[in-house]
């Protein structure tokens, strides 16, 4: 396999993606794209993993960490909801997104842009946001909120313009201390679209993403796969493995610096022989003062870095991989449209 191929599932997967599936077709499978959108930080790339069953993106505890569009593929038939129905089966084409926030230099316009046209040609939308705890709770809205995040507001309006089956997925439903609040919160949205359906969920624990997976089998359309069956991501390994370097950086680097860094892959070499890879990748930054944080004393931070994204390279690739990570600096990299589309921030075709 090259680098620019996807990577793609030999055999049975390691343990269901969505709990529940079960062997075999059905007549009048569905196939079709989902478009995944919410907020930066909701939960939408945690998702994608769990509803996948493998990382095809990656996640930090940091807001705005996806930067492109990555598509993740479930091919499957689940059980039906109600003993003696029909199961539902086919192929769902998810489409992760960045964050919709409010933009404020190139990057972040580039990143929201991926959001707003990943609704166009698409079958259907998944809207991910928070359950809320607290006060307000019970009200189905945070305490003194008369309005929407900005964010969610102009996602709604788009969906609601583009005329897209559109079900919600209420997110981190096991940090709600009290259930019953669940039920305003459903009935509030309610109010404000007409959903195809709304599922809470906890994308962590898998909680309700069987019934979530469910309800958005029902609202494509029917027909052939997109992808063949093993196939996880369209994204290369190429692609994975700077990610994967990227996503070191958002764990471990504080503050802002991990949204002024950049990888990007020079060198992929296969090792036939030794069955193995070997990359090369430049982490960029855009002052001197970034890259000796990056470097770390006695480079320490890099070594680290590293050793971490080579051990995930290795999972996702099933193969050993050996890493050799450069920093480079390049000069306020994220104001330039030229410098965004020579590290793959561009705009698809």
């Amino acid at each position: 396999m090259s680098d620019d191929s996807p990577p793609s599932r030999s055999g049975p997967p390691p343990g269901d993606p969505v709990p529940g599936a079960v062997a075999g077709t059905v007549p009048g499978a569905v196939a079709g794209t989902v478009a995944i959108l919410g907020r930066p930080n909701v939960g939408k790339s945690t998702l994608l993993n769990r509803m996948v069953g493998e990382k095809v993106a990656i996640v930090s505890d940091k807001p705005q960490t996806t930067r492109n569009r990555i598509r993740g593929v479930w091919t499957g038939t689940l059980a039906p909801a109600v003993s003696g129905g029909p199961p539902l089966g086919g192929q769902v084409v998810f489409v992760d997104t960045p964050g919709v926030h409010v933009a404020r230099g190139e990057l972040n316009r580039f990143m929201v842009r991926e959001a707003f046209s990943a609704i166009e040609g698409v079958d259907a939308a998944l809207l991910v946001v928070e359950a809320f705890d607290g006060p307000g709770a019970a009200r189905g809205r945070p305490a003194g909120a008369v309005r929407l995040p900005e964010g969610e507001q102009r996602l709604l309006e788009r969906l609601v313009e583009a005329k897209l089956p559109t079900v919600l997925a209420i997110n981190k439903v096991d940090r709600v201390k009290d259930k019953s609040a669940l039920l305003p919160q459903l009935e509030a949205w309610a109010e404000r679209a007409g959903f195809a359906a709304m599922v809470p969920i906890s994308a962590t624990r898998g909680v309700g993403v069987v019934e979530l997976v469910r309800e958005l089998l029902a609202v494509l359309p029917v027909g052939p796969p997109l992808f063949d069956a093993d196939t996880l991501t369209d994204r290369s390994e190429r692609f994975l493995a700077a990610e994967l370097v990227r996503e070191q950086l958002f764990i471990r680097l504080r503050q802002e610096l991990p949204y002024s860094t950049a990888v990007e892959v020079d060198n992929w070499e296969e090792r036939s022989g030794q069955g193995d890879v070997v990359i090369d990748a430049t982490i960029y930054v855009e002052r001197e003062s970034q890259k000796a944080i990056v470097v770390g004393k006695g480079g320490t931070m890099i070594r680290d870095v590293g050793a971490s994204a080579r051990e995930e390279i290795s999972r996702v690739l099933g193969r050993a991989a050996h890493l050799r990570l450069h920093v480079k600096v390049e000069t306020d990299w994220t104001a330039s449209a030229e410098s965004l589309a020579r590290m793959g921030y561009k705009e698809e075709e």
